[in-house]
C-alpha cells in the first residue's frame, strides 16, 4: 500500500512539473510585482484583454487618421491660419464658399475624378487576367513565388518608380529607342508630360492595390464549379460570365475602391508625369499651402471637399456593385 506521504509528494511533484520554468529574464519580468499589478492584472480579465488588444489600433487610428482630419476641419473653419499676433481668427464658411463661387476650381476636381475612374477601369482590365493566372493556372506550390515576383518592383518607393516611368517614356527612353531601332518611327513620339504618361504612371503605381484583392477572391473560387460547368457544356466565356466574375465580385469592389481612392488623392505623380493640361485637384490644393500663409484655411476646405466627394463616390459604387449578393448560377 502506498503511503499518504508518498502520494502527496507525487502530486506535489506533478504540480511543480506542470508549472513552466524559464531560464531567461522573462521569468523575472513575469514574477515581478510591477508586472503582476499592471499588465498581469489586466490580462486576467476579459475587459482588460479587449482594452489591450484594441488599444494600440485605436490609438493609431485616432492619432494618425482621425486626428489630422479633425485638425484640417478645424483649420478650414478659421478665417486666418496660422494665427499671427494681433490678428483675430473667427469662425467662417467662406473657405468652402470659394469653391462653389469660383467655377475655375471645378475643372481640376472633375479631371481628378475622370483620371481616377479611367485609371481604375484600366487597372481592373489589365490586372484581372494576371490575378486569374496566378490564382488558377499557376500550381499551388508556385503561387507564392509568382506573387513574390510581382511584388518585388513595389518594394521601391513611389518616386523611384515614377522616375522609371520617365526613363521609359522619354524621347530617348526605352520605348522610343525600341521603336526607332525596329524602323517604326523616324523621330521620337512625345509621350511624356501628357495624359497618356500620367495614366500609364498611375496604372503602374497602383496596380498592386488591385492585384491582391482580386487574387484573394479568385483563389477562393472552388475548381469543382468550373469543372462542373465545363462538363455541362459551358464554354470559357460562359464560365467566366456565370461563375468566375460573380464569385470574384468582392475582390473587384475592394480593388476598385482602393485604386480609386488612391488615385483621387495622388500628388507626386501628376507633378512629375503630367503636363500643363493635366493639372489635378491635389496640385490645386497644394498651391494654397505653398503660397501665402493665410490661404491654409482655403486649402484645408478644398481638401475636405475632395475627401468627402471621393468617399461618397466610392460608397455609392460599393453599394451599387457589391451591395447585393447573387448566386453564381
Amino acid at each position: 500500500m502506498v503511503s499518504s506521504n508518498t502520494t502527496a509528494g507525487y502530486a506535489a511533484g506533478r504540480s511543480d512539473a506542470s508549472v513552466p520554468r524559464y531560464s531567461t529574464g522573462i521569468a523575472k519580468v513575469v514574477n515581478s510585482a510591477l508586472y503582476r499589478h499592471t499588465l498581469g492584472a489586466a490580462v486576467e480579465s476579459r475587459i482588460g484583454r479587449i482594452i489591450l488588444l484594441a488599444g494600440v489600433p485605436l490609438i493609431w487610428l485616432i492619432m494618425l487618421h482621425v486626428g489630422p482630419i479633425y485638425q484640417m476641419l478645424k483649420i478650414s473653419l478659421m478665417s486666418h491660419y496660422p494665427v499671427l499676433p494681433g490678428v483675430e481668427s473667427r469662425f467662417t464658411l467662406d473657405n468652402y464658399a470659394i469653391f462653389f463661387r469660383e467655377s475655375l476650381y471645378f475643372t481640376p476636381l472633375i479631371k481628378s475624378f475622370i483620371f481616377a475612374t479611367a485609371a481604375t477601369a484600366v487597372t481592373l482590365v489589365v490586372v484581372y487576367p494576371v490575378a486569374y493566372y496566378v490564382a488558377k493556372v499557376v500550381k499551388p506550390e508556385g503561387r507564392s513565388k509568382a506573387l513574390l515576383l510581382l511584388l518585388v518592383p513595389f518594394w521601391a518607393g513611389e518616386l523611384i518608380r515614377t522616375f522609371s516611368v520617365i526613363m521609359l517614356l522619354a524621347n530617348r527612353g526605352a520605348v522610343n529607342v525600341l521603336l526607332r531601332e525596329i524602323g517604326l518611327i523616324d523621330r521620337p513620339i512625345p509621350m511624356l508630360y501628357t495624359s497618356f504618361s500620367l495614366g500609364f504612371g498611375l496604372v503602374y503605381l497602383i496596380c498592386l492595390y488591385m492585384l491582391l484583392p482580386l487574387y484573394s477572391a479568385i483563389e477562393k473560387i472552388p475548381g469543382q464549379y468550373l469543372d462542373a460547368a465545363a462538363d455541362l457544356g459551358a464554354g470559357p466565356f460562359t464560365r467566366f460570365r456565370r461563375i468566375i466574375l460573380p464569385l470574384s465580385k468582392d475582390g473587384i469592389v475592394s480593388g476598385c475602391s482602393l485604386v480609386f481612392l488612391t488615385c483621387i488623392g495622388v500628388f507626386a505623380t501628376p507633378m512629375l508625369l503630367g503636363g500643363p493640361n493635366t493639372v489635378l485637384f491635389p496640385e490645386t490644393i497644394s498651391g494654397f499651402f505653398h503660397g501665402a500663409s493665410d490661404k491654409w484655411p482655403v486649402g484645408a476646405a478644398f481638401a475636405l471637399i475632395m475627401l468627402v466627394t471621393a468617399l461618397i463616390t466610392a460608397g455609392i459604387f460599393m453599394r451599387l456593385v457589391g451591395g447585393k449578393k447573387r448566386s453564381a448560377f
